[in-house]
């Protein structure tokens, strides 16, 4: 949630920003705004999406300025507004600053600025970052200075960012939300992701948390959080900006949910062996423990961590999953027999670090499962294994899930007993049954026939829950229509009141056991109350019998199924919010990476 940009170098710094703004603008887009140095500040900044504010911009004026910084929000304190948009000033227009995380403390210190005679312009509480830093000017302290005891100030998360008027330097800190720099060849960069500048350079380097960066035409400085300096790890990312553009689809999610034939190829290479029946992750060499296993995650990562622990179950492993964001609260056993895996396809997102946090704290050891290398949980784990899919910029996770969800049978491979056989021949067939489910979907006609319904439900047991549970939030992010998913037996058990004609029920039945037999007879206790059904199936039950519509799939064992499964909702997700003329790649009120409490 919020995207951050900053330049400094030989190119005019209005055109990398803006180019930066437009690659992180899935990060947040209720207002936008630009703050360019040397001389004077010139700030400007409008609410809405970003094309409002290069509508408004004197972009002939700002030209020759060679460093500022940017920033598209993500709403937190105060709607969105011209007023509360970010840059944000000190009242003489001597610094602007760019913010992504909470100032917990915010208040205390506006009620203290306030009394010396600030005047605060929004209700943000980003805003008393360049009130104190023109504070700390006016006693006569240097920017650097100035810049530094102003963030000592401030407690919670945050990337920050600021220049000063008649400075050619950018001034970085980071605590608990990312921020990294890129190094190129005609300047330096800094942003909260690297797709704002990816195009100009791959050469990064990840801010740990408490560290500061000086970014001047000349060079770039790390520092600690004593003024140490620090040589930092310049990493090189391995996808470039055409990975991250949308290729002739009209949408990234649409893109993207097309690639996951390449996805999941990616997280597979190298890892399986299917003559030996051998799962090899390198990453993990080193992990210890293997019982019991506690998953920690949010939204779609948290559906895939009901599937992987259902996996672990199945072979014989103790395995939970938790919301991450309840995780701390509700006072889970964990302790140094424990092995936390934390599922986050950003790996920042705020909620599972804090988990994770916890579980460092209380001696476990801790797995993140994350698709950015040198995030905050690739960094902070004891171990990172990599999804490996690729730069994903629609807000609503596609590909990533697929990923997420071959990657957690891998590493229930790794953590369990017994032959791998079958499983690795089931994954080796994956990507092409996802590919033959793009290529022969009916999820337009059914997209056609249901996108103006009352609401929808989605039904499945074992594998398929979770697959039902993230059927139905692909489905309410994109498409503002009411869903949800259950275990396919709970349905009886109170949802089943809200089912009517005007209710559609997807319902997942793939194998030929006694899940699917069961979810079978849940099928027909709506079909006898005239609920339209559209059964996803791969023709091993009888369910067509009972359901108006049916989307295929190949057949498989349950594991490759769920993948499968997933894919055809994730397209009737997609093709509804299209017929309703939704914004489907940035949902109203959702970020992709949510980096706060």
């Amino acid at each position: 949630m919020c995207g951050i940009v900053g330049y400094v170098g030989s190119n005019d710094a209005i055109d990398v920003l803006l180019n930066g703004l437009s690659g992180l603008e899935y990060r947040g887009y209720d207002s936008a705004g630009v703050a360019l140095a040397n001389g004077t500040l010139a700030v400007h900044k409008r609410e809405g999406e970003l094309a409002a504010l290069e509508s408004t911009l004197p972009t002939a004026e700002l030209r020759g300025r060679s460093n500022g910084i940017g920033h598209t929000r993500w709403s937190t304190h105060g709607p969105p507004s011209d007023a509360n948009a970010h840059p944000h000033t000190d009242d003489e227009g001597r610094v602007a600053v760019v913010h992504n995380g909470i100032i917990e403390n915010y208040q205390s210190l506006r009620d203290e600025l306030t009394a010396d005679g600030v005047t605060f312009e929004s209700e943000t509480d980003t805003e008393v970052v360049p009130h104190l830093i023109g504070r700390a000017l006016e006693e006569g302290m240097a920017p650097e200075t100035a810049f530094r005891a102003a963030i000592d100030r401030i407690e919670g998360s945050y990337a920050v960012a600021a220049v000063f008027a008649g400075s050619e330097t950018i001034h970085a800190a980071r605590r608990a939300s990312p921020l990294v720099l890129g190094i190129g060849d005609d300047g330096y960069y800094l942003a909260s992701d690297a797709p704002a500048f990816i195009e100009y350079t791959d050469r990064v380097v990840y801010l740990e948390d408490g560290e500061f960066a000086r970014l001047s035409p000349e060079e770039v400085v790390v520092t600690d959080s004593s003024g140490t300096v620090v040589e930092p790890s310049v990493e090189t990312i391995e996808w470039d900006a055409e990975d991250a553009g949308k290729s002739g689809y009209d949408h990234y999610m649409l893109k993207e949910i097309h690639e996951q034939p390449t996805a999941l190829r990616q997280c597979l290479r190298g890892r399986v062996d299917e003559l030996t029946g051998t799962v090899t992750l390198e990453e993990l060499d080193a992990l210890e423990s293997s019982s019991p296993v506690q998953f920690v995650a949010c939204g779609t990562s948290y559906h895939a961590a009901l599937f992987g622990a259902t996996l672990l179950r199945d072979r014989g492993v103790p395995a939970q999953s938790f919301l991450a964001s309840e995780y701390s609260t509700d006072r889970i056993p964990v302790d140094s027999s424990t092995l936390v895996v934390g599922v986050t396809q950003s790996g920042e997102t705020a909620d599972t670090m804090r988990a994770l946090r916890e579980a460092n704290r209380a001696g476990a050891e801790t797995v993140a499962v994350t698709n950015v290398v040198g995030s905050s949980a690739a960094r902070e784990c004891d171990h990172a294994l990599y999804i490996r899919a690729g730069p994903e910029i629609g807000v609503a996770a596609t590909k990533t899930f697929a990923s997420q969800q071959v990657a957690l049978t891998l590493l229930a491979c790794r953590l369990s007993d017994g032959s791998n056989h079958d499983v690795i021949r089931t994954l080796r067939d994956v990507p092409d049954q996802v590919q033959t489910v793009l290529d022969t979907s009916q999820a337009t006609e059914i997209a056609a026939e249901y996108a103006e319904s009352d609401a929808f439900f989605f039904i499945g047991r074992g594998y398929q829950y979770p697959v039902a549970l993230e059927g139905a939030l692909k489905l309410k992010e994109i498409s503002y229509r009411h869903a949800e998913g259950f275990a396919a037996g709970e349905l009886k058990h109170g949802p089943l009141a809200l089912v009517t004609e005007e209710t559609p029920v997807f319902a997942l039945v793939t194998g030929d056991d006694e899940r699917a037999h069961k979810t079978v007879s849940n099928v027909k206790e709506v079909e006898a109350r005239d609920a339209p059904v559209v059964a996803v199936t791969d023709g091993q039950t009888d369910v067509e019998r009972y359901a108006d519509h049916v989307l295929e799939v190949p057949a498989s064992n349950e594991i490759g199924a769920a993948v499968t499964a997933n894919v055809q909702l994730q397209l009737v997700a997609y093709w509804v919010a299209h017929r309703l003329g939704r914004s489907i790649d940035k949902p109203r009120h959702l970020a992709k990476s949510v980096t706060v409490e």
